[in-house]
């Protein structure tokens, strides 16, 4: 979604509203689609002041496998889409404003970005999800197994002499 921002930064009190659905399922991470159902953006641009604001919120549907049990985790995430537009940067860059030297703004690419950067970086079935056994494979969330924990083999001699 392309806007165009000319008359806002132009006319002070000025706002343009937007509600629709981005599609980014065709973004892969680690080689599967984690985000299937379309995105939800509603939010607006408005000049206040003479100052250009883009406040926005972003409603997805993640699916991937945990990463400690590889279990199928099914989470509803909301982000907000906060920036201030402006239409040149006095010096270099500037992670507080958004440049948009043209006036238009592609609303879809700034969702994207901010969507993929505000994903966490580890999904997990749950925050004290205890993985799988790195021996047997079963997964410790379900049952207990009877796997002994590996002995270093650097201490294996000092055990060899308790034995004895």
């Amino acid at each position: 979604m392309i806007i165009e921002l000319e008359s806002v930064f132009n006319t002070e009190g000025m706002k343009i509203p937007f509600d629709y659905e981005l599609s980014l399922s065709d973004v892969s991470v680690s080689g599967f689609t984690p985000i299937t159902a379309p995105v939800k953006v509603s939010g607006s641009i408005e000049n206040r002041a003479g100052i250009v604001n883009l406040i926005a919120k972003a409603d997805l549907v993640y699916e991937a496998p945990c990463d400690r049990c590889a279990t199928d985790v099914k989470r509803d995430y909301s982000f907000p889409v906060e920036h201030t537009l402006v239409v040149a940067l006095e010096s270099g860059d500037n992670d507080d404003f958004l440049e948009v030297p043209n006036m238009r703004l592609d609303l879809d690419a700034l969702v994207e970005e901010d969507v993929n950067l505000a994903l966490p970086s580890k999904y997990l079935c749950n925050d004290d999800c205890k993985g799988l056994c790195p021996t047997c494979g079963k997964n410790l969330n379900k049952d207990q197994c009877d796997c002994k924990a590996p002995i270093d083999p650097r201490m294996e001699v000092l055990l060899k002499l308790l034995e004895e």
